[in-house]
């Protein structure tokens, strides 16, 4: 850690010097828009999901298939390698079991019956990103962990052994050690930290993923940053792109994404298939719930993007999807007079597959 150029005097800094203040003169309409504006942050019912354990008993055909599980949560099949990105089956991403952001629905499939994992990567140490009681259940697995610098303390504080640890600096890299499968960590533009006193002593990362016919991009957590145009140049270019849009605010500075920004980033990474994560799973800002879905939807057609917006839980290969399925609208259109073109359907329709893990 002491080794790194974005380490100094016991923190952690972003390559722009951008921190974590509101931007000036923000703090008081932002809070006024908490208080004072009615928004529709949670659904009024579980989001549909499917589950994906039919699909995941065959290969990809394509080589590269992936399945959102949730928030930041995906298994990245890339040329017979499985990938599991910051995992949290927690009903909660929060310090406490009974208080904080409660997510809106199950993970669609237990971790106990995930396919054996290839490696499980760690984009920050915030709480809806590393989460304990998933930890300690991969912790059966015989996986090893990929990680910023530092956070691997937290890993090993929980009962991961340190050989199974490795942590990355941005731009170094890691190779499976049984397959022809490198994984990087890349610059990204936020923080961490689990609580006021421990705050950036540990670093944040994007991670590009790349197998011998296929390559992914998972930005972790991030501001826009023209660091991006150097992912490009050196780990590019990518079949499959993972870029947060949700928990976004103007007032926030620079460092989340958004949909409007997350597509400027896909610009400067040089395209490849867009899969938008960090949505749809907690309340974790003051925009309507499913905004960044629909804001995408809006504006992707007009910039030639190749969107995929899969159901949670769906395992879809990024070559094979055609078109856009608006299949949140079945729960935003309970919430609102009118419907939004679908047909009614049974609400027990739309309840998730599986148990919500406490």
């Amino acid at each position: 850690m002491q080794a790194s150029p974005r380490f100094f005097d016991g923190f952690f800094r972003n390559t722009s010097g951008v921190g974590l203040s509101l931007k000036k003169g923000a703090t008081f309409p932002m809070m006024r828009e908490f208080l004072f504006r009615g928004r529709r942050r949670v659904p009024v019912a579980p989001l549909p999901s499917v589950s994906p354990l039919d699909a995941w008993a065959k290969p990809a055909e394509t080589g590269l298939r992936s399945t959102w599980l949730g928030h930041s949560t995906l298994l990245l099949e890339i040329d017979g390698v499985r990938v599991l990105t910051d995992p949290v089956w927690s009903r909660r991403v929060s310090p406490s079991r009974f208080v904080g952001p409660k997510r809106f629905q199950p993970v669609p499939v237990p971790i106990s019956q995930l396919p054996p994992l290839d490696a499980v990567i760690i984009s920050h140490d915030h709480y809806d990103h590393l989460d304990y009681p998933s930890i300690a259940e991969l912790i059966r697995q015989d996986v090893p962990f990929y990680t910023s610098l530092g956070v691997g303390a937290h890993l090993e504080a929980w009962g991961v052994p340190p050989e199974r640890i490795i942590e990355l600096d941005w731009w170094e890299s890691a190779k499976l050690p049984d397959a022809d499968f490198r994984i990087t960590a890349a610059p990204s533009q936020h923080f961490s930290g689990r609580a006021a006193a421990d705050r950036n002593r540990t670093l944040w990362s994007s991670f590009a993923l790349r197998g011998p016919r296929h390559a992914a991009f998972f930005s972790g957590d991030t501001g826009l940053t023209p660091e991006y145009e150097e992912i490009a140049r050196r780990l590019g270019p990518f079949d499959l792109v993972m870029l947060e849009v949700g928990a976004f605010h103007p007032a926030w500075g620079h460092i989340h994404l958004g949909p409007d920004n997350a597509l400027e980033a896909l610009k400067l990474l040089g395209g490849g298939s867009f899969l938008p994560v960090h949505w749809g799973t907690f309340d974790l800002a003051i925009h309507d719930w499913d905004q960044p879905a629909e804001r995408l939807v809006e504006i992707a057609p007009s910039l030639d993007t190749h969107l995929l917006m899969p159901m949670i839980g769906a395992a879809i290969e990024p070559a094979r999807v055609e078109g856009v399925e608006t299949w949140w609208r079945a729960i935003s259109a309970l919430e609102r007079p009118e419907p939004l073109g679908h047909t009614e359907q049974d609400p027990a329709q739309l309840m998730p597959i599986g148990d919500p893990i406490d």
